[in-house]
């Protein structure tokens, strides 16, 4: 089973609660997932190879360590996953960047696909998949499914990293991508009975965007 992280970060915890406030701003919830979105990178690149390289400094030559050129690609599920983008990009402007549309059937809580575009040599990356919630986890398998089945890039290429989780839709991602490892900055309480994750922050694309 891959790795279960929640970054219980004390700055991450702060802003995750501002976001939850139902009267947040969309100006605030935008601004303060993208900041979210910049601190948990620095987690979730915490396994990313180095290697040895020679510089010189001021004052002597010296071996010393740098990321050893392992392609990267962030891919938003969207559109909510939109909000986190920018924050990852800051620290890892390199990154390429797919997209994939899901939206949850409000009948089945199924994932339904819209729109796919990834890098072309997306299974040479390693994949960071971004999602404010984890909540049924239908979109997020729908989302590893086509990187999986049709891209063909590895389980453990793949990284999946939301804001919020259920741990429904972690256990059902977990039974059916058992080598993606998941990082949330917090492991909620239950689903209600329409779906949505208790006490949760609402719909995260609406309130990103401004549009209920």
């Amino acid at each position: 089973m891959a790795k279960f992280t929640v970054v219980d970060h004390p700055l991450i915890q702060h802003k995750l609660t501002l976001i939850r406030d139902k009267d947040a701003s969309t100006k605030v919830f935008r601004e303060v997932t993208n900041e979210i979105g910049m601190l948990m990178a620095y987690e979730i690149t915490r396994d990313l190879p180095l290697e040895d390289v020679e510089i010189e400094t001021p004052i002597t030559k010296t071996t010393q360590k740098q990321l050893s050129g392992k392609k990267l690609a962030i891919v938003p599920i969207l559109r909510a996953g939109l909000g986190m983008v920018d924050g990852i990009i800051d620290l890892i402007p390199a990154a390429r960047v797919g997209h994939i549309g899901m939206y949850r059937d409000p009948e089945t809580l199924e994932a339904v696909e819209y729109f796919a575009k990834f890098p072309s040599d997306i299974q040479e990356r390693q994949v960071f998949v971004v999602d404010p919630m984890l909540a049924t986890g239908a979109s997020a398998i729908a989302a590893l499914d086509q990187l999986v089945d049709k891209y063909n890039v590895s389980e453990e290429h793949i990284t999946f990293v939301c804001l919020v989780a259920a741990p429904e839709g972690v256990k059902a991602l977990q039974a059916s991508h058992p080598n993606v490892d998941i990082y949330t900055a917090a492991l909620d309480e239950k689903l209600n009975d329409h779906g949505y994750i208790v006490p949760g922050l609402g719909d995260a694309g609406d309130r990103i965007f401004g549009t209920k």
